[in-house]
């Protein structure tokens, strides 16, 4: 797919003249698993847009833990917030797998805020990003670390009794707001009781046991949280 359909895709309230302006501007990339886009405090001059693959948002905390904000699939914007601070990104990005992006130059995008439709869907999808992190604070202190852990599993992957797991147990007790021991700890707990088998990165539970935390739950916090796919959600 050519850079200028990719935009189209992305931007869908961009005017052609824009769409052109940009796209001259813009460059794809390619990152393997486990290199930095940027790091927390990096100088940044871009922002970026997934296509392919998937990327770890997180913080560092001052004791060293990872703290993910979100696991980003494509179709998605990250790092935009440049646009709007100091150009520092406050987080740090990285690829969880092999990834493809779009670098977005800050400097010439903000020059496209002047299109009002354009700008109203931009506003709409940074307080999109602002609804999910509130519940996200809200996810990691209602649920203990097996609810989390289950409805990871079925927010990522689907319902289902296997599973092939694409990222590292560390990366997942990461994004379930968790440490590796503690996420271990877990998986003895579950593999004792027969809930769960767990060989290479393969996951298999037992037929029934996801349900108790169905999405389909009207209590289920994370099934509310809002998704970050474009500047027109």
């Amino acid at each position: 797919m050519e850079l200028t359909d990719i935009l189209k895709n992305a931007f869908p309230s961009l005017s052609e003249g824009s769409l052109a302006l940009i796209a001259g501007r813009c460059s794809l990339a390619e990152y393997p698993r486990n290199e930095a886009l940027f790091l927390e405090g990096d100088r940044g001059s871009h922002f970026f847009f997934l296509i392919q693959g998937a990327i770890k948002i997180f913080k560092t905390s001052p004791a060293g833990q990872e703290i993910v904000l979100k696991l980003l699939d494509p179709g998605t914007f990250f790092g935009e917030v440049i646009l709007l601070e100091k150009n520092e990104y406050p987080v740090s990005a990285v690829a969880l797998t092999g990834s493809r992006v779009v670098r977005i130059p800050s400097e010439q995008f903000v020059e496209l805020l002047d299109e009002r439709s354009f700008r109203n869907d931009f506003i709409a999808m940074l307080m999109a990003k602002q609804r999910y992190l509130t519940e996200r604070v809200l996810y990691l202190t209602s649920y203990d670390v097996e609810e989390r852990f289950f409805r990871f599993l079925i927010d990522r992957y689907g319902l289902r009794t296997s599973y092939d797991l694409d990222i590292s147990k560390k990366d997942i007790a990461s994004a379930i707001g968790t440490i590796p021991e503690t996420l271990s700890r877990l998986i003895d707990r579950l593999k004792r009781r027969e809930a769960i088998s767990w060989t290479g990165s393969t996951l298999e539970v037992q037929a029934g046991y996801l349900e108790q935390f169905s999405p389909e739950d009207a209590s289920d916090l994370s099934h509310r949280m809002p998704p970050e796919k474009g500047p027109n959600p």
